[in-house]
């Protein structure tokens, strides 16, 4: 994309706004040329900086580094660079890398898992020599601490979040307030409070903000809308969602020794706004999900982006109860396995909806539709007046069980809009202001809901739950878990 060339000693932003306001008889000016609300007028590029450049973030970064739209120019990370990132083949990220740069000897010197922040500068400088010709691109900083790379960001139009867990929220409402677009991974945030904070911050500022929720903007969410919408299976009264994860250790205790914190890690920035415990390696890199102070289990993991599909196929808002039963639970761990129910009522015309939650491999009864066939390890399974669907885990392939009603099925017509992408949508956004499908203010209702259920399981016993006042309330000592304590000087 062409980007104009600006005086070097004046911002593009304030070239562009005393060009254009100077122009004799322009009396209304698009919002997108003076950025207002922050939009990147449409032939300049969105520049990017990346916090958080572990195995997930890197992979984020090297998909947004082909857009020809994003140009990164700074990565953020509190681990230097090491080995031993989860992945997911065989020396996956090397290869990633490698077809990125389309060089098939990079990294021939780097251990399995390689990651963070020197890794991250390497990978974007690399990519951008090959792209401009020059042999040594120096054009990406590097910080170790997200508020002082916020604080020097003047050029910084949008960031992407992929820390862990504990500190989306910190980071991305820091960035909002400093005007920065947001990329966020999921789950949205930690704990039911930083979403709904995280929600209000991105409406009042009207950025462009997404959530890494890929299938909202599949095909597959749009065919499961058509089918349940045009009445396949009458209306629907309880779905079962089930997950063969947690993939990482649950059900444990702290270790009772400490380790000496590895040359490569700052481990104060990386409990961030977590209470302060002593190094060890059973938290980080991955492990941490099964940490109360860090994680949010397996519903915290995967469904985001299973009920992400449900709120929007069943048009939910905030669940009225919720109950959960576990394996034991322990005092700073999630437990082995857990079963959630969520109760809604009733929304217009449609009925009260009760949705399950399983996962650790859990699964619900067979149907006898299911003909003696067995459940797949995850998948969703919609249960109507009339009829049942069963769908992959995040409600794609569906098919009317038993075989007899698929058969003889005929799919509606294809009526809803479809999407370029998760990633187009919000690129989109942050040029003209259209917000994408996974925005914060609608991603912020499913992460209050995945959360809550958690609340549940480690309260062991029924909530009920106010929304419009973020309270449980028929047990007021379990409202202490809707917001975990913050470190002096994190708070938000």
């Amino acid at each position: 994309m062409k980007t104009n060339v600006v005086p070097v000693d004046e911002s593009r932003r304030d070239f562009i706004k005393k060009s254009v306001t100077g122009m004799a008889g322009l009396s209304v000016v698009p919002g997108y040329i003076l950025g207002g609300k922050g939009l990147v007028p449409p032939n300049d590029k969105i520049t990017v900086a990346c916090i958080g450049v572990g195995s997930q973030g890197l992979r984020v970064m090297m998909d947004l580094l082909r857009y020809e739209e994003i140009q990164v120019i700074s990565v953020c990370d509190v681990n230097s660079g090491s080995s031993g990132f989860v992945e997911w083949g065989e020396n996956e990220l090397r290869n990633k890398v490698r077809r990125l740069l389309e060089d098939s000897d990079w990294g021939n010197n780097l251990k399995p898992g390689t990651a963070g922040l020197n890794p991250a500068k390497e990978v974007v400088e690399a990519y951008y020599s090959k792209k401009t010709g020059k042999e040594k691109y120096k054009g990406c900083s590097t910080y170790t601490d997200y508020r002082e790379l916020l604080e020097k960001s003047a050029d910084v139009d949008a960031v992407i979040v992929c820390t862990p867990d504990h500190t989306h929220a910190c980071i991305s409402i820091a960035a909002m307030r400093k005007g920065k677009h947001v990329f966020c991974q999921k789950p949205m945030t930690h704990t039911v409070l930083e979403a709904r904070k995280m929600s209000d911050m991105a409406v009042k500022t009207g950025l462009a903000t997404q959530v890494a929720i890929g299938n909202q903007a599949s095909e597959s969410t749009r065919i499961i809308c058509e089918w349940i919408w045009s009445g396949a299976i009458g209306q629907v009264l309880e779905v079962h969602n089930w997950s063969d994860r947690p993939y990482w250790p649950q059900g444990i205790n702290r270790p009772e020794k400490s380790e000496k914190t590895p040359d490569y890690l700052n481990w104060d920035l990386w409990l961030g706004p977590a209470p302060e415990r002593p190094y060890h390696s059973v938290y980080q890199p991955f492990v941490w999900r099964g940490w109360f102070d860090f994680g949010t289990s397996s519903i915290g993991d995967m469904g985001c982006y299973s009920f992400d599909t449900l709120f929007r196929v069943l048009k939910l808002d905030a669940p009225e109860s919720i109950h959960a039963s576990s394996t034991q639970i322990f005092p700073e761990t999630y437990p082995l396995a857990s079963v959630i129910h969520f109760k809604y009522p009733a929304r217009g015309e449609q009925l009260p909806v009760t949705i399950h939650w399983y996962d650790a491999g859990i699964k619900p009864s067979l149907p006898d539709a299911m003909e003696g066939k067995n459940w797949n390890r995850d998948g969703m399974l919609f249960v109507g007046e009339t009829g049942k669907i069963l769908c992959d885990f995040n409600g794609g392939n569906p098919k009317l069980i038993p075989e007899s009603a698929m058969n003889s099925y005929e799919p509606p017509p294809k009526t809803l809009p479809r999407s370029p992408g998760n990633y187009e949508e919000w690129i989109n956004a942050v040029k003209d202001g259209k917000p994408g499908g996974a925005n914060f203010e609608f991603s912020g209702k499913v992460t209050e809901t995945i959360l809550l259920g958690n609340v549940a399981v480690r309260t062991g016993s029924p909530i009920d739950w106010d929304s419009k006042n973020l309270k449980i309330t028929n047990n007021q000592e379990v409202n202490k878990f809707i917001q975990m304590p913050y470190r002096n000087g994190w708070e938000l």
